[in-house]
């Protein structure tokens, strides 16, 4: 832990996690400076007086020199890339840059699980924190819920920490106990420059000298199964059965093996969370539980109890027959095509998509949609491409609508079984956020009589 008093710390960006990181420094007496490049809004007024009167001094609109000039360190947020113009100036200056979530890794000195992966993040990181709850105060948190600097000067016995590719990139000392990596698909390669690049950045997290005591992998993913190979901690694997330290599903029941000893821990039936890219989520989480330490029977009855995050494929309501399940947090593609494969069985599901295009390849997104969607209800920009991309893989039961309430309301009139929002695309054509276009929607189906 270093000694704060009066050095300089830079922060860049006015985020959630950069505030969050200026409090914490600012409460250990280092002379606080926050950069942020975006002009200030009517919004930030509030929160900017407040950190004024801490005594951390913000700047708006740019990063200027007297701001950047002499720090000791600077604390990046996540959505900065490393190939900013403010990273260069920072880098150029002498000065260190590191994430949040490695200053409160060095700061806490505690065991921290890092989880990442392209999907299913969210879920894991909350479902495992759940699970160790049982018996730690084990909160989530990263890339979910709270920065962990807000969580340093609690009795933490386990920081469960949800890790993009973002905070990994820009973190250069974290070693994990536990290290998970769900699964790899093309996603924020305008950020990293590539896929390849994209793939560099989470390893980094499993890699010397960061290497993790336990690393956990999705032996489904061929270019990780791959990588498994080269890690120098002790590694499991899960979604497949192998001769030791692993988590699969047989005889439609979850098992874990270590020692090349097979214990049963729970009956999909009594899983909470439906489908194939769900049962991985558990099998991560059931690996992570059992290396902590914790009781079959703990594991299971904290499987049971647990309720999927807010827009992860959320059952709302069933009405007039029709289930309605709202998967706005799937962002890109891939994520949409695990929530489409879910209903397996289903050869009468519509499915609402569009928004803010990512231009992203849609081929596996269409044959997906063959497999599974009856309609498909197009919003937003990136309507008419995913049309025409449907059109030419042979798909063409397609419907334009204005708005999600209209795309909601024509779904109903179809009469399906389910309605599923997966929009595969960014919300910011027509919400604030993924999250935003999450309520409207289950606002809207709750509002129906």
């Amino acid at each position: 832990m270093r000694k704060w008093i009066d050095k300089k710390a830079l922060i860049l960006g006015l985020s959630k996690s950069g505030i969050s990181a200026a409090k914490y420094l600012n409460n250990k007496g280092a002379d606080v400076f926050i950069t942020e490049f975006r002009t200030e809004k009517e919004a930030d007024k509030a929160q900017i007086e407040e950190l004024n009167s801490l005594g951390i001094k913000v700047e708006m609109g740019g990063h200027t020199d007297e701001f950047i000039n002499d720090s000791y360190i600077a604390v990046t947020s996540p959505g900065i890339p490393p190939h900013s113009d403010i990273f260069k100036r920072v880098t150029d200056a002498g000065i260190q840059i590191i994430s949040e979530v490695e200053l409160a890794y060095q700061e806490g000195q505690k065991p921290f699980i890092a989880i990442t992966g392209t999907n299913g993040k969210t879920t894991t990181t909350a479902l495992v924190s759940h699970i160790l709850s049982k018996e730690y105060n084990a909160p989530a948190c990263g890339n979910i819920g709270n920065p962990p600097c807000d969580l340093l000067d609690k009795n933490v016995d386990y920081f469960v920490c949800e890790m993009s590719s973002y905070q990994i990139a820009t973190s250069n000392s974290i070693q994990p106990q536990i290290a998970c990596w769900l699964n790899l698909t093309p996603d924020h390669l305008d950020w990293h420059g590539g896929l390849e690049n994209y793939f560099e950045a989470k390893a980094k997290l499993f890699k010397s000298p960061q290497t993790p005591t336990f690393t956990i992998f999705n032996a489904l993913d061929e270019k990780l199964l791959e990588f498994s190979k080269e890690v120098l901690s002790e590694v499991f694997l899960f979604a497949k059965e192998f001769e030791d330290n692993c988590c699969y599903v047989k005889n439609d029941a979850i098992y874990f093996k270590r020692n090349k000893k097979e214990e049963h821990i729970i009956d999909l039936k009594d899983c909470p969370l439906v489908g194939e890219h769900n049962y991985q989520n558990i099998m991560c989480a059931v690996i992570i539980a059992k290396l902590v330490g914790l009781e079959n029977e703990t594991i299971k009855s904290a499987i049971q109890e647990f309720k999927a995050p807010e827009h992860r494929l959320e059952y709302i309501r069933e009405y007039q027959g029709i289930a309605f399940y709202n998967d706005s947090k799937a962002t890109n593609p891939e994520a949409s095509i695990v929530a489409i494969k879910s209903f397996n069985n289903n050869n009468n599901t519509i499915l609402i998509a569009g928004g803010r295009d990512k231009n992203t390849d849609l081929t596996e997104f269409c044959e997906a949609i063959k497999n599974h969607i009856k309609t498909v209800i197009l919003i937003g920009e990136a309507a008419q491409r995913f049309a025409t991309n449907l059109n030419e893989n042979g798909f063409n039961n397609i419907i334009f609508k204005k708005t999600l309430e209209s795309a909601i309301d024509k779904a109903i009139e179809l009469n399906p079984q389910v309605i599923l929002l997966s929009p595969a695309c960014a919300s910011f054509d027509m919400f604030n956020s993924y999250e935003h276009r999450g309520e409207v929607f289950k606002e809207y189906v709750l509002s129906k009589k």
